[in-house]
């Protein structure tokens, strides 16, 4: 009986020393395993803020570290939706423009534009102090205004598109012909300038020279209608004087082959 006593407590003392040599290699080794009845530990967690600058200021510890959701920085989705804006989702710097919007500001920027009929360039009788004689035509440039003195201290007076700028000129001619709803042929200098323009046009309503043009002197000018009323009042041709088709045909009908014309 006492030798089991014995045999029993030496294996109780075996078990102890190697309980304690077990605790001792569980004391001095770190497993990597983590059991799965042990909870896993959560990654540490790198969070960008002002007091850290050793990652070279906190934009660039935003691209390497991942901020909670309440710190400082917020991830945002990788991509957020667009609003459409009517073109499939495509966002583009402009929207695509019309062919016909696109022709209508091309024609804009080569032809002036089509604005009201300003009233005071109505054909209209007014007074004259002028030292010219009765049936002379006197063009003020700077006012825009054709002259045809009647005596009496009256002239009627119409408006008038002129020459742009490098394009005006003063002097005295006289009317040396006269056409109804004249052919218009470009001279080589207007053809250098616009080699668009065509090299020669019949009489007509489309005719920029309009429904009559009487021609002064020897030179290249004449005081003629014009298909582009809206054009009157401004500088607009190249030294020809124009009037709103009515008020030239008004006007041919009271000036004769010879007439005194002074352009100032």
């Amino acid at each position: 009986m006492s030798g089991k006593i014995s045999l029993a407590l030496l294996a109780s003392v075996s078990c102890l020393c190697f309980a304690r040599e077990a605790l001792a290699i569980d004391a001095s080794t770190e497993p990597a395993v983590i059991y799965a009845r042990e909870p896993a530990q959560p990654a540490p967690v790198r969070m960008a803020s002002s007091e850290r600058s050793n990652m070279g200021g906190g934009f660039i510890e935003f691209l390497f570290g991942d901020a909670p959701q309440g710190g400082r920085y917020q991830r945002e989705p990788a991509y957020q939706p667009q609003p459409d804006y009517g073109y499939g989702g495509r966002r583009s710097l402009l929207p695509p423009m019309d062919p016909q919007q696109g022709m209508m500001r091309q024609q804009e920027m080569s032809e002036p534009a089509q604005r009201p009929f300003d009233p005071k360039y109505e054909k209209q009788v007014v007074d004259y102090t002028g030292k010219e004689s009765a049936g002379t035509i006197v063009v003020d440039t700077p006012n825009k205004f054709l002259y045809l003195v009647q005596g009496s201290g009256k002239a009627l007076r119409y408006g008038i598109g002129v020459g742009r700028p490098g394009f005006t000129w003063s002097g005295v001619k006289a009317i040396s012909a006269k056409k109804e709803w004249p052919d218009w042929t470009p001279p080589a200098e207007m053809l250098a300038r616009r080699p668009d323009l065509p090299r020669h046009m019949e009489g007509g309503p489309q005719n920029p020279l309009g429904a009559r043009a009487m021609y002064l002197g020897s030179s290249l000018y004449r005081i003629h209608g014009s298909n582009e009323p809206w054009t009157i009042g401004t500088n607009v041709s190249s030294g020809c004087i124009r009037m709103r088709n009515d008020d030239v045909i008004d006007l041919y009908g009271r000036v004769s082959v010879g007439a005194k014309v002074v352009v100032i």
